[in-house]
This record gives structure tokens, C-alpha cells and sequence, in this order.
């Protein structure tokens, strides 16, 4: 009894103490008839059910004659929300109060309504609705809670009874296209969650999920897709509970950290500070795993723990844990000093920023409840289900940047596989500009084996630059006939598409043959007999003529061999001639120049005839 009581004035203490905020995570709710309601409106997403984060959903509005707020089985009423077939879903809007959120979403899930819709009972700001509190949160249902809830305000819930008294149908449209950001081709996500395996049903449903949810998270991390970080909830002691047993037991580094009691119990089990420690190790063990290029590791660690050293079997210490850390060849040394001294009146470092991220910051609130799941700087408002979860990490992504892992059909519907999602396709090449999102799809022309498509992505694509002709002949007109093949497309230009020579069309969806003959193209001389081929023609002449085709005539053949053979001897005579002459006019020249040689020569030894006498001449003397 007074540990009850201790507790409760602890956690009171605690609850006062935080100046902090908790913000409420919407949707959108668009009315779209009546004409008189016609809007967008805000509406707060439940704890428990499916959101379909990054989707939309249709349907129409009831409000039930009896059990108006849902808080017992519309079976004793002999009432039923199920559809018909081809019909559009039913959204049951049921009022605030009497009964637990969850009993109402269970109770209209059951009558088979696709969503439930609660009206506050109240004017006041939109609240989120959670699953209840301990012993009533052991029912077997919360788990299997499947539909979306939405809780709308008094004033909106009000006008829809008045539209539907007036038998005005109410249509809706409930969009959580938005409620997560997806700025990126990376979303950054949080699990605060807590090492304590004996707190009810809430640690069962959080271990559960951690085991479910360990392959998709490593095959997101290791690839890099996301940034995962793991966080813990610790309080500090008040002031004034310092040196309590209380506070002793439940806390480390002289009551700045500290858990409650796992068993509700400071008499038996396990106390507060061994919560604490174990988890600071797997803080401390995120810590190295990340340092080593491998955060995927804490999935391995805390599954491993949480099977290995349970509470239950008093295997819940540190000697179980070094076992676990040693099997994934984790350096133990390291991590137990990153855990530091529990015993010292010092802050922890790692475990002062974990108090500091509680705090909420932007558009994300303080974070109160174990557990929780942020992603992109959001809270997680659902069934902590593999799942659910998995849908909404999916919708953090920046479309059409989606993983594999997102695009598998127990995720979503893959948009493209009806009608080719009404983009355009080419079904003999096997492409399409249909490229399947998470949130739908996209019509997109395509890469295909590095040919780059370009077209409005909905009529038209077309291959584009070096290659386009390879597949599927670029999109242009080809045919094969009596073993020739012709084609429109040319390599050489960028897009579009021409008919070769001999042809004429559009290049795309035909070309035909073009009749030389009959359009008197080629092949007209008088002597010509002109017969038309695919892609070409046939011109020969008659009797021994031959056909010049690049004159389009015809001529002799044997006054072709008499005119070859007069040139070839004109050719030779011409050249024999300029032989003779040019062997002449060598020879001159060279007995020009040995006679001015030899003339010059005997000029130095004795005078000339025609050599005049100097003016310093002396005759010789007559003998």
C-alpha cells in the first residue's frame, strides 16, 4: 500500500514537474457533400487501429439510430455497416463518452465499418485518443483493432447529424497524405521504447513488435534508406525523496535517473535502477554499434536480450547481457566505459541528452508514452504493429524514392498493374512510363537500359539520343519483306523518326513503298523498261543498250568499248608525244650547259677570238 501510494505521489511529482507539450497528430477530414459542408477539416488520429499513413480513403457517413456512442455490439441492435458489394465504404460516427475509445472503434470494426468517426461531447481542442490504462488495457482486442479512428470536433459532428436528419448523404475523405513529412529519399525514425519486460501487456505488445519488426528495419539501415536511433525514458528524484529508500532503489548517479519499479513492487523483483542500467547498455551498445558503421546491431541486441534474460528466469543482469554483447563481437570493454560509474554524483552524458530529446522541439510534442515511434520529427499515432509501423516509415519517403521493401503488396496496392495505371505503354517492347509509389504512382517516361524516354508520360514516350534504335526500333516504323529490312529510325538523330529512300509516310506508324515507275521518277529515258521493287526499282534497256543509272539513260555497248579503246590510244599517242618532246628539251639543255663549261674553261688558259685585249696588254715579241 505505500509503495502504491509512493509511487503515485512519485509520478505525480513527475507529471507536474515537466513543462512540456504534448501535440496532437492530425489529418485531414475533406467533406465533399453536402455543398453546405464542403471543406477541410482537422481530425485527431487514435493510438490504436491502422492509419493508412500516406493514403486516402473514401466513404460515407452513418450516424446509428441506437447505441449512438458505440459502446456496446450493434448486434443486439440488429445493425450492420457492411458495404454491398460495389458500395462505398462506411464511416460510423458515434459520440464521445461512456466507454473507452477503443470499445468503440472494436464495436464498429465488428459491425463492419471501414473507419470510426468520434464526435467530441464537448467544444475543446482535439485530444488523441488512447488505448486505456493498465489492468483495462489487457483486453485481447486493442491488438486487433484494424480500422482507422478519427475524433472530430463538437461543431463538425454536429453539422454532420443535422445534414444526415435531412437525409443529405455526407461524403468524406479521409487523407493522411501529409500527416508525415517526406521531404527526402531518407526518413529518420525513433523508437522510444524501454528495457522492462514485466510491465503488462504494453512491454508483451513492445517486445512483440522489436522482434517483428527487427528484418525490415535492418534491411532499411544497412542499405541506408534510414536513420534509426533508439531512445529512453528516465525521471529524475525529487529533491526532497533524495535519500528515501524509494529513490535509492529506482534511481542511479544520486536520483538524476530513474525508472519505476517493474513489478509495482519495491519489495520483490527487480527495482527501478536495474531498468536504468540495462538501459543505458543499450545505449551505450547503439553507441558503438554506430561507431563501427553497423546501428543495425541494437535489433540483434535487444532481441537477443529480451530472450536470453528475461526478468522472469532472474537472468535480467549484467552478466546475461556481456553473454549477448560478446556473441554479436561487440568490444564489452568499451561498453562498460561508455556506462561510466551509477554510483557517482555526476551526470551521465548519454543519459542527460536522453532526458533532453524528451522535450519537444518544432512541430514534434514531448515524448510521455512508452512507446512511442517518431518519424520524420512526428509522432506515430497507431497499432504498434510491423505492419502499420512499416506503412508509415514508408510515407516519410519523398516519392518515387521508395525503397523495395515499401513497394511489396502487403504494404501497398501497386497502382500500375490495372489499366498500366493509365500511363502510356509500349506492350511489344515491355515499357512503360508507369513508375508505382507508395502513395500511388506516377506517369513517368522511363530509363531503359541507359535510353533515356521523353514524352508526357501519359500519351506519349519516345527513345531519345545514341542507341534509341535498339529498343524497339525507337518507336518507329520497321518491316522486313522478301528478306530486306528497312527502318525509319536513323541513329543519327536525336528523336523522331524518317522513312529511309524509296518510302514515304510519317515514319511512325507507316511507311510505304514508293512506285518509281508509276510517279515517273526514275527509270524514264525512251530506251528505259522500268520495273518497281519494295524500297527501290529496276531499269534495264533494250536490246544491247546498258543503263546508266546515275544519268538515268541508256547507251551502246559497243560504242562504249570503241569510244574506251580511241581514248586509250589518243591518251597514249598524247603521252608518247610529250615523251619525245620532253626528252628533246632535256638534251638541249644539257649540251647548252657542257659548251658554256668548256668555253669558260679554255677562257682562263688562252684569249678568244671574240675575247677583246685589256688596256694593260703587253704583245709578246716577235721572234
Amino acid at each position: 500500500m505505500r509503495a502504491g501510494l509512493w509511487f503515485c505521489i512519485w509520478v505525480s511529482f513527475l507529471l507536474g514537474s515537466c513543462v512540456g507539450r504534448f501535440v496532437v497528430e492530425k489529418s485531414s477530414l475533406r467533406v465533399t457533400s453536402p455543398d453546405s459542408l464542403k471543406n477541410v477539416y482537422d481530425c485527431a488520429i487514435g493510438n490504436f487501429g491502422v492509419p493508412q499513413y500516406g493514403g486516402t480513403m473514401v466513404g460515407f457517413v452513418v450516424y446509428p439510430k441506437s447505441n449512438k456512442k458505440g459502446c456496446k455490439s450493434f448486434d443486439e441492435f440488429d445493425l450492420s455497416f457492411k458495404p454491398k458489394p460495389g458500395g462505398l465504404p462506411t464511416f460510423l460516427l458515434v459520440d464521445r463518452g461512456d466507454c473507452y475509445f477503443t470499445t468503440k472503434a472494436w464495436n464498429a470494426q465488428n459491425a463492419g465499418a471501414a473507419a470510426i468517426v468520434v464526435s467530441d461531447n464537448k467544444g475543446e481542442p482535439l485530444i488523441t485518443m488512447d488505448i486505456p490504462e493498465e489492468e483495462f488495457g489487457k483486453a485481447d482486442y486493442l491488438q486487433n483493432i484494424s480500422i482507422p479512428s478519427a475524433l472530430i470536433s463538437k461543431s463538425l459532428g454536429d453539422k454532420f447529424k443535422k445534414a444526415l436528419g435531412n437525409s443529405e448523404m455526407v461524403n468524406v475523405n479521409l487523407d493522411w497524405m501529409e500527416s508525415l513529412p517526406h521531404p527526402d529519399e531518407r526518413v529518420e525514425f525513433e523508437l522510444w521504447t524501454n528495457s522492462n519486460d514485466e510491465c503488462g501487456p504494453k512491454c508483451d505488445s513492445q517486445l512483440e513488435f522489436v522482434r517483428n519488426f527487427k528484418g525490415a528495419a535492418q534491411i532499411l539501415e544497412r542499405k541506408g534508406y534510414t536513420q534509426f536511433t533508439p531512445h529512453y525514458i528516465t525521471w529524475y528524484c525529487p529533491e526532497a525523496f533524495l535519500l528515501s529508500k524509494q529513490c535509492k532503489s529506482q534511481c542511479i548517479n544520486h536520483g538524476r535517473y530513474c525508472a519505476p519499479d517493474p513489478e509495482q513492487d519495491f519489495s520483490k523483483g527487480y527495482d527501478g535502477k536495474d531498468v536504468v542500467m540495462q538501459n543505458l547498455r543499450q545505449v551505450c551498445v547503439f553507441k558503438m554499434a554506430n561507431e563501427s558503421g553497423k546501428p543495425w546491431l541494437w535489433w540483434d541486441y535487444v532481441t537477443d536480450f529480451s530472450i536470453r534474460c528475461p526478468m522472469k528466469e532472474e537472468k535480467y543482469n549484467k552478466e546475461c547481457a556481456d553473454k549477448v554483447i560478446q556473441s554479436l563481437n561487440l568490444d564489452l570493454k568499451q561498453i562498460d566505459n561508455c556506462i561510466g560509474d551509477p554510483d557517482a554524483d555526476e551526470d551521465n552524458p548519454l543519459l542527460r541528452a536522453e532526458q533532453d530529446a524528451q522535450i519537444g522541439h518544432g512541430s514534434r510534442g514531448d515524448v510521455t508514452i512508452l512507446p512511442t515511434i517518431v518519424i520524420n520529427d512526428r509522432q506515430y499515432r497507431g497499432k504498434l504493429d510491423k505492419g502499420a509501423v512499416l506503412k508509415a516509415v514508408c510515407s516519410g519517403f519523398k516519392e518515387t524514392t521508395e525503397p523495395a521493401v515499401c513497394l511489396t503488396e502487403d504494404v501497398e496496392t501497386n497502382e500500375c498493374l490495372e489499366n498500366n495505371g493509365g500511363c502510356w505503354q509500349d506492350k511489344i517492347a515491355n515499357v512503360t512510363a508507369c513508375k508505382d509509389t507508395f502513395r500511388g504512382r506516377v506517369c513517368e517516361c522511363p530509363i531503359v537500359h541507359g535510353i533515356q524516354f521523353v514524352g508526357d508520360g501519359y500519351t506519349h514516350c519516345e527513345a531519345s539520343g545514341s542507341g534509341r534504335c535498339e529498343i524497339n526500333n525507337g518507336g518507329c516504323w520497321a518491316q522486313t519483306k522478301d528478306g530486306s529490312t528497312y527502318s525509319a529510325c536513323v541513329d543519327g538523330l536525336a528523336k523522331g523518326c524518317k522513312c529511309p529512300s524509296g518510302f514515304k509516310g510519317d515514319g511512325t506508324n507507316s511507311c510505304e513503298d514508293i512506285d518509281e515507275c508509276k510517279e515517273r521518277t526514275a527509270c524514264q529515258c525512251p530506251e528505259c523498261k522500268c520495273k518497281n521493287t519494295w524500297g527501290g526499282y529496276e531499269c534495264s534497256c533494250s536490246s544491247d543498250l546498258l543503263y546508266m543509272r546515275e544519268h538515268d539513260t541508256c547507251i551502246s555497248k559497243k560504242s562504249t568499248t570503241e569510244v574506251g579503246w580511241s581514248f586509250f590510244w589518243v591518251i597514249f599517242l598524247g603521252l608518247s608525244v610529250a615523251g619525245v618532246g620532253a626528252y628533246a628539251v632535256y638534251k638541249y639543255r644539257i649540251r647548252s650547259y657542257m659548251d658554256s663549261e668548256i668555253r669558260a674553261i679554255m677562257a682562263q688558259y688562252m684569249p678568244l677570238e671574240n675575247q677583246e685585249e685589256g688596256p694593260n696588254h703587253v704583245p709578246h715579241a716577235t721572234l
